[in-house]
């Protein structure tokens, strides 16, 4: 029972490393959903999140059927701050469109954004938990806490290229995105829930709006579980998809996952699914520690922060 005491007070006297900065032990990727997570890679990390999609769409009003593939890739670089992400997102797409009067072959890219994403509060930051040592049931239970959410912002730049199949206009343009994006962390920190709220393409004609719910859930150390809701509303197209998938972690820098998704109205009705990786690069990171005088009470410790190399 005695060690048991101790190492409950060790693991409370870490809490509040483990919510100082936004790098985590294990890699934390934006797949295989499609929302924006609230927290960074880490400063000095880079993350690459890519994978293909195979889809197929049928509009019953127009008769027309698109079959393809598609890659998309997400660059993610934690630069200056730990609240601060540089971000880069690419997608491409190839399909056949068949019609009853055409067979047109269709490519480009249908995606192109680079933007920067920056957390402004996080509940959890110089937040000590409250561990009570006689308690398991009492250490795992619903706090109030768990409502209040990690907020971010995201401000970038929509690049589309001339004559694209996938655009509104013929023309090149370069138009804003913003994000709001919330982050929950649930029950015993097993379910995390992620919410974007966007506004899309702000200066061109035809405006987008959406958003996307996620609900995340570990099973294990090794894998997980989504269900997500997204809707997005323009004059050039509105949609509702819901999407499921699940993720394996290979090791704390590699995960693999795999997702299918299916569109709620049929003109056009969208089926797609993929497969993808996520890994990053942490030769670079400084971790923070904490040093704590055993002396010290274990309320009034002085926390002074050291940077030390990562290994």
């Amino acid at each position: 029972m005695c060690k048991i005491k101790y190492f409950i007070l060790f693991a409370t006297i870490l809490c509040p490393f483990l919510h100082y900065g936004q790098f985590t032990d294990q890699i934390n990727s934006n797949r295989p959903g499609e929302t924006m997570s609230a927290f960074s890679v880490g400063k000095s990390v880079f993350q690459i999140e890519t994978g293909v999609y195979g889809i197929h769409e049928k509009h019953s009003i127009l008769n027309y059927t698109n079959n393809g593939l598609g890659a998309d890739m997400m660059l993610r670089w934690g630069l200056f701050v730990e609240e601060l992400e540089i971000i880069a997102n690419f997608q491409y797409q190839d399909q056949q469109q068949t019609s009853r009067f055409q067979n047109e072959r269709q490519s480009g890219l249908k995606e192109t954004v680079f933007g920067a994403k920056y957390l402004i509060y996080d509940p959890f930051k110089n937040y000590e938990k409250k561990v009570n040592l006689y308690s398991w049931k009492a250490n795992r239970k619903f706090t109030w806490r768990q409502l209040v959410p990690a907020v971010s912002v995201f401000a970038g730049a929509n690049l589309t290229l001339a004559d694209n199949p996938f655009s509104f206009s013929p023309e090149a343009s370069v138009s804003p995105k913003i994000m709001l994006i919330t982050q929950n962390h649930l029950g015993d920190g097993k379910w995390v829930f992620v919410t974007n709220i966007i506004a899309n393409y702000l200066t061109t004609d035809f405006p987008s709006y959406g958003y996307v719910l996620t609900l995340t859930r570990g099973f294990g150390q090794k894998w997980s579980g989504f269900i997500e809701n997204q809707g997005y509303k323009s004059d050039f197209y509105s949609d509702a998809i819901v999407r499921g998938g699940a993720a394996y972690l290979f090791n704390n820098n590699l995960q693999i996952d795999a997702s299918i998704s299916n569109s709620l109205k049929n003109t056009p009705s969208i089926l797609y699914g993929g497969i993808g990786l996520s890994w990053r690069f942490t030769g670079n990171y400084k971790e923070v520690r904490m040093d704590i005088k055993p002396e010290d009470s274990k309320k009034k410790a002085s926390k002074r922060v050291r940077k030390t190399k990562k290994g």
